[in-house]
């Protein structure tokens, strides 16, 4: 009889675990919060992230109606838009419940990585009429983020950005955040794809450039000028050409430089310093290289 009660202790153990966890599988088989269902019934919906799960509508006047729902216990969830799929420079919409109780649903320009560049009530996104259309409700351990928003266009293929974190915002000041997506999701289709891949070739392009011409190419020159006078006037001419031609590689991979932080908005201000001054070196350099050109040439004309 004991080993009897023992299994069906574990089996209502096991059953209990398998309903909890069904329980927290956010997907589009449950039904909104009552509150919501004036405002937002007929969405499509789409899960997208882990427990994510988007639901939405656009209609002809382009107003978009947003339902994002996911687990929750405490801390913020966010949904923003970008126009290059990059979280520096989009608008987001974030909602938490706060310390009190109350609900807190509220718009912010991700101007920075920073928490001071995260800028509450500033961005892009157009409320539709007025903010009282935006809510955020808590029920069943899940977190809806409702909220409409009005477009000048009607989106089809938008970059949209996805986070949460778990601590609760104070004074709107948003903390670093435990896990982030983005993707391109067409609103016309409900399909969801993943924005395109880190610019490895470009990174490489950057380091092999700078590394060739600035460790290589331009000590040679140096080195040229240093040791190989008596070998006069070559050593001059190659001198002069090598470091030339390693400016150029190395102003190459300070234009590719350039462009993959653009892409990537990587915020290391020690290497983009010490990449400005050894460009300004490099500049130095040259016109010296130059202007030692033109004085030999006076000589040797005389």
């Amino acid at each position: 009889m004991a080993s009897v009660a023992r299994v069906a202790a574990a089996a209502l153990v096991v059953l209990g675990l398998a309903s909890l966890a069904a329980a927290q599988m956010e997907s589009c088989n449950g039904e909104l919060p009552p509150v919501l269902a004036a405002n937002y019934s007929g969405l499509a919906c789409q899960p997208v992230w882990n427990n994510f799960v988007l639901r939405y509508h656009q209609d002809k006047n382009n107003v978009l109606r947003v339902v994002l729902s996911t687990m929750y216990s405490t801390g913020w969830v966010g949904m923003g838009f970008s126009r290059d799929g990059l979280m520096i420079g989009s608008s987001a919409m974030v909602g938490w419940i706060g310390k009190k109780g109350l609900p807190h649903i509220r718009q912010f320009a991700l101007r920075g990585k920073s928490s001071s560049k995260v800028v509450v009530d500033r961005g892009f996104l157009v409320s539709n009429d007025n903010d009282h259309d935006h809510t955020v409700v808590v029920q069943q351990a899940k977190i809806y983020l409702a909220f409409q928003l009005k477009f000048s266009y009607r989106l089809t293929h938008q970059h949209i950005i996805m986070a949460f974190g778990n601590s609760i915002p104070v004074k709107n000041k948003l903390t670093m955040h435990q896990g982030k997506t983005s993707f391109t999701f067409d609103f016309t289709t409900g399909r969801a794809s993943v924005d395109g891949s880190f610019p490895y070739g470009l990174r490489r392009a950057h380091g092999a450039l700078n590394v060739f011409a600035w460790g290589v190419l331009m000590p040679v020159g140096a080195i040229l000028a240093r040791y190989f006078r008596r070998v006069d006037p070559l050593w001059f001419y190659l001198h002069v050409g090598i470091q030339f031609v390693g400016f150029i590689i190395g102003l190459a991979g300070v234009v590719a430089g350039v462009a993959l932080y653009s892409k990537i908005q990587a915020d290391i201000p020690a290497h983009r310093g010490l990449g400005i001054f050894v460009l300004f070196l490099g500049i130095l350099q040259v016109r010296r290289s130059g202007s030692s050109s033109s004085r030999n040439t006076q000589k040797s004309t005389r």
